[in-house]
């Protein structure tokens, strides 16, 4: 990941930083003071602090995703761990999907991005979302959190001078932070070959975060086979997405209408503490949106629809 270049942007942290720092009893050393410093500019290095811990990068982080179709579902004749759920209906194995063009973020959200939110807004959050190291993804975040926090960075990007101006022309325009649709979510991990898995056709813990233990930072596992150069896809933590959970095929009209009390919502790319089947693009899963859970955090979009 890029360093952040300059003292400007070291100034910023530390100043966002020491309010941490001298929060620490009074009786710990100077230089357990300095190594907790340390350790915490280790954590947002890469990020900005004054865009919100967003990554320093042209397009904070943003990746474009072209317009185009791509293929939908899974083929048990091809993908032998395919669950039925994936199925694109019962005359079907997969389909076609036509989508414009969005941009997705490149890494799940962090801790430090999401405590930015709760911080500036007194948002009430699970504690245990703000715990751990400022570079993982943040967890413990319900559907609703998710929500929350898309609209706060929404507003603040519109109102902020130091958005690029590309991204700063589509939110006036209309297009709108959110969290991808599971179509959306499912073309940026396979891309338009269809993969298994965002790298290829085969599972490889060299490339992503499953089958292990807890949460690694954002962007630990080089994907340089990845099509659009996202980091994550696969493990880590089951992503949000703002589709209902109901069979396919997908409909993205079916987001926002005939929804039963007890509408589960799709989440994507499995965790850190599942197994490779459950690391494929195509798998399916789903929860309560008040489900706050250590495995399941969220990445965004920006889109026209």
């Amino acid at each position: 990941m890029k360093k952040n270049k300059g003292a400007k942007y070291f100034r910023l942290i530390l100043a966002m930083l020491i309010p941490i720092v001298g929060a620490m009893p009074l009786a710990a050393s100077k230089a357990d003071a300095q190594q907790s410093l340390d350790t915490v500019l280790s954590e947002v290095a890469g990020f900005r602090a004054e865009m919100w811990y967003l990554p320093d990068e042209e397009l904070l982080g943003f990746v474009e995703i072209p317009a185009g179709t791509f293929l939908m579902g899974s083929n048990p004749l091809i993908d032998p761990m395919a669950f039925e759920n994936e199925r694109w209906s019962e005359g079907r194995r997969q389909g076609i999907v036509d989508l414009p063009t969005y941009y997705i973020s490149r890494y799940e959200v962090t801790i430090a991005q999401f405590k930015a939110f709760a911080d500036a807004t007194g948002y009430r959050v699970n504690p245990m979302a703000l715990q751990g190291p400022l570079n993982h993804p943040v967890a413990n975040v319900s559907w609703t959190d998710a929500i929350a926090y898309a609209r706060w960075l929404e507003a603040r990007l519109k109102e902020s001078a130091q958005t690029p101006a590309p991204l700063q022309r589509l939110l006036n325009n209309g297009w709108r932070v959110s969290i991808p649709n599971e179509a959306q979510w499912e073309k940026a991990a396979r891309g338009s070959e269809g993969r298994l898995y965002p790298w290829g056709n085969q599972p490889n813990r060299d490339k992503a975060n499953y089958s292990g233990s807890g949460t690694r930072a954002v962007g630990s596992y080089a994907c340089p086979e990845c099509q659009y150069g996202l980091h994550d896809m696969s493990g880590n933590v089951w992503e949000w997405t703002r589709s209902p959970y109901q069979p396919l095929p997908f409909d993205p009209s079916d987001d926002r209408s005939n929804l039963a009390e007890d509408a589960l919502w799709v989440m994507r790319g499995g965790s850190f503490n599942d197994a490779e089947n459950n690391a494929r693009t195509a798998v399916r899963g789903a929860a309560d949106p008040g489900a706050r859970r250590p495995f399941i955090g969220f990445r965004l979009v920006i889109s026209s629809i």
